[in-house]
């Protein structure tokens, strides 16, 4: 029986993307392990595991994140291209990311955490310039959890191999539902998947570990192959007959509806990875892991393991969250040339606005923070903000959406403006705005005049720059 004492050693870890593929496994296995707190934007009805504390979280939110992470000591983060959680979402996978990165780098930073360990994925040695997005929006992410005071550790992965996988299902997917793979030219590029087991190991033996602080490592299994050669040793393991050939041309476009249908993934999954595709993306010996000696599982095993194993780690039961019914999340982001702080373009936002709409809109300032856009002959707003100084800097500034007619709901919503990157870009950002207009004519008006806005906005801010 373990002692008191020996459970106060344990390290507290916190897992963003807890109820994932990997977090629930990492959760199974290690449970005992270490004092384990699962994240989710959920709350949670029912508990099946006592050993591991489920808290609430908006990882949109950076007061809501810092919550979560108090009293911990190393933090997963295991988000990846989350599904949109509002119902109209304006904005790249990419940008959404970099501002979720930043938003836990900021709440790590706040409550002392002392490691992050970030799962990312493996990167050719290629320009960066060259990279797919998806491939680009992983190094971007890893550059954002490791710019402030909690240390980084970046484990860098092509496919892993395990059951409930998104990316091995939709491999086995393609074998299942295809006689006949033809496969385009990009099915040659090779790659080095690594098994569900093994990931997890090398995860285990980085949480706490100084030698691996500020490290990017790059992980795989001992097999190097092409992605046909994967299709077809999983037909084999599978005992599927299949006919693979190869097809000189096969357009992106034409890859992406071909894996998306047969592989039966989501679009926000298939279209990134398709993308990544063309990229050899194999362990480089300089950045290999070194910590432990793993005899790693091959990809034949690891495949049988993960057809074989018909039971995943039991959940938690979450209380099915109620939200308002149509809100909008709007996220862009813009070249920040001059390196201008967030309280500068925050307050050149506000005089530019109504200067670009001086036929149509007032801005009204008042002491008390509060921001009003006016139509020429409205005294009633048509929105206003009021910024929220305590909760602002200048890196980050923050209003909330506090009236207006074109605003249904007063205390909900909330727009941002933070510089990323250490300034490199600005991200502008409406959070949970909930609009009064109906939603058809919503959706067809205001919300393309506000990227068509902001898009001119971007502009004004890249002549600024380059003055």
């Amino acid at each position: 029986m373990e002692t008191h004492s020996e459970e106060s050693k344990k390290l507290t870890v916190a897992i963003a993307g807890a109820s994932g593929y990997i977090g629930r496994w990492f959760i199974h296995h290690f449970h005992e392990k270490y004092k384990l707190i699962g994240l989710s934007r959920r709350k949670v009805k029912h508990n099946p595991n006592p050993n591991v504390e489920w808290r609430q979280v908006e990882l949109y939110s950076i007061s809501s994140t810092t919550e979560a992470l108090k009293g911990v000591d190393v933090a997963i983060y295991l988000i990846h291209s989350m599904n949109s959680s509002t119902r109209l979402n304006q904005g790249s996978f990419e940008d959404t990311d970099l501002l979720l990165a930043d938003n836990f780098s900021r709440a790590a930073s706040l409550t002392g955490v002392q490691q992050i360990v970030y799962l990312g994925g493996l990167l050719p040695d290629e320009d960066e310039n060259q990279l797919s997005r998806h491939l680009k929006s992983r190094l971007e992410v890893e550059r954002t959890l490791g710019s402030r005071s909690a240390k980084l550790t970046a484990l860098r992965a092509s496919i892993i191999v395990g059951p409930g996988g998104s990316s091995f299902d939709m491999i086995k997917n393609l074998v299942k539902n295809l006689p006949v793979l033809m496969c385009p030219k990009w099915t040659e590029s090779l790659t080095q998947p690594i098994s569900l087991r093994d990931t997890l190991t090398i995860m285990d033996a980085c949480i706490g570990n100084r030698k691996v602080f500020d490290r990017a490592i790059e992980i795989g299994g001992n097999d190097i192959m092409p992605y046909r050669a994967m299709l077809e040793k999983t037909a084999q393991v599978m005992g599927k007959s299949r006919f693979v050939f190869s097809v000189p041309v096969f357009s992106l476009g034409l890859s992406k509806f071909w894996v998306g249908l047969f592989g039966e993934g989501p679009p926000q999954l298939v279209y990134p990875l398709v993308e990544s595709l063309r990229h050899t993306l194999v362990v480089s010996e300089d950045k290999a892991f070194d910590q432990l000696e793993i005899d790693y599982l091959d990809f034949e095993s690891a495949v049988k393991i993960a057809l074989e194993t018909k039971e995943e780690p039991i959940l938690p039961e979450f209380i099915q969250k109620k939200g308002v019914k149509n809100t909008v999340r709007s996220i862009q982001r813009m070249e920040n040339k001059n390196q201008h702080t967030a309280t500068w373009v925050a307050n050149r936002y506000n005089i530019w606005l109504p200067t670009f709409f001086s036929f149509l809109i007032n801005g009204k300032s008042k002491e008390s923070g509060e921001i009003g856009f006016h139509l020429l002959w409205g005294k009633k707003p048509m929105l206003q903000l009021t910024m929220i100084p305590d909760r602002s800097d200048e890196d980050r500034q923050l209003f909330y959406i506090t009236g207006g007619w074109l605003v249904k709901r007063f205390d909900y919503g909330w727009l941002e403006f933070r510089g990323v990157l250490n300034g490199k870009y600005m991200i502008s950002a409406i959070h949970e705005f909930v609009p009064r207009l109906p939603w058809f004519i919503y959706i067809n008006t205001q919300a393309r005049m506000h990227l068509w806005v902001m898009n001119r906005f971007k502009k004004y801010l890249n002549r600024k720059g380059l003055e």
